[in-house]
């Protein structure tokens, strides 16, 4: 199934002169094998594509594959490959890192979203894998550390005083950190009733900031897709009403941060 984009940005077919057109093929829901799945590599490179399009450098198409029932031409071309892939002037590139490689060096524009900056790799490289520590342990511990590092992505944002982790435009950085912030926040809300804390006003600030931008909401995944993604994991089966279910899309601040922000500008 083809996802329904916004036409001013170039995306799913349709064509701004002759500028290239490249197709990346994402994951589709684990609950109805139509919509975006929660797959954080897919919005990654979803993203990093979009903000091309929008640049006008490239038109996208953005195709969706039920992994649980592929179609037949999917498992021709790719058998076993799982999404991301990317299609580029007929090559189609099969693992993250060629992808990755393959926007900075051959899609035009791809460049100027990959910055250069060891710092904040640094800090923002762990912080989904102490998520998903916690997830496991369940345990104060593990939980402190995972607070720690979101305070060091928090300190960084408020010590460079920009809307973005490298500066007041989006970057490779934000596209691979904004959906693993996602998932920390509604699935550890689900599974762990943890809410990044509202005291982290920095980091709040930049999650609003992208909220508002379409890279973000147009690739981002249902908060129900990101709880069954982990549901999944954990071996539960998911019941049928939650195939019923309308999808919400977790992406407001909450009050009593917006409160906060509100009066700090002030």
């Amino acid at each position: 199934m083809k996802e329904d984009m916004d036409p001013d940005t170039g995306v799913n077919g349709t064509t701004n002169g002759d500028i290239p057109e490249v197709e990346l093929i994402i994951k589709a829901s684990t609950i109805d094998g139509r919509r975006k799945g929660a797959c954080l590599f897919c919005q990654e490179y979803f993203m990093d594509l979009y903000l091309l399009a929008e640049m006008k450098t490239i038109s996208l198409k953005v195709t969706t594959v039920d992994m649980l029932k592929p179609p037949p031409d999917f498992r021709s071309n790719f058998e076993a490959t799982p999404p991301p892939i990317l299609i580029d002037n007929g090559l189609a590139v099969l693992d993250n890192e060629s992808i990755e490689r393959h926007i900075l060096k051959n899609i035009p524009g791809g460049h100027n979203l990959f910055v250069q900056d060891n710092d904040v790799a640094r800090k923002i490289e762990n912080v989904y894998n102490k998520f998903k520590l916690y997830l496991t342990k369940r345990d104060e511990g593990s939980k402190n550390i995972l607070l720690g590092h979101l305070k060091k992505i928090d300190e960084h944002l408020g010590a460079k005083g920009t809307r973005f982790l490298t500066g007041d435009t989006m970057c490779c950085f934000d596209c691979e950190l904004m959906p693993r912030l996602q998932h920390i926040r509604v699935a550890g809300k689900h599974f762990l009733d943890f809410n990044i804390p509202s005291d982290m006003h920095h980091l709040w600030r930049y999650m609003k900031n992208t909220y508002q931008l379409d890279a973000f909401t147009q690739s981002c995944p249902a908060d129900q897709d990101i709880i069954n993604h982990y549901k999944l994991q954990q071996g539960v089966k998911m019941r049928k009403h939650e195939e019923l279910e309308t999808p919400t899309y977790t992406t407001s601040i909450p009050r009593e941060v917006t409160e906060d922000l509100y009066c700090i500008t002030l």
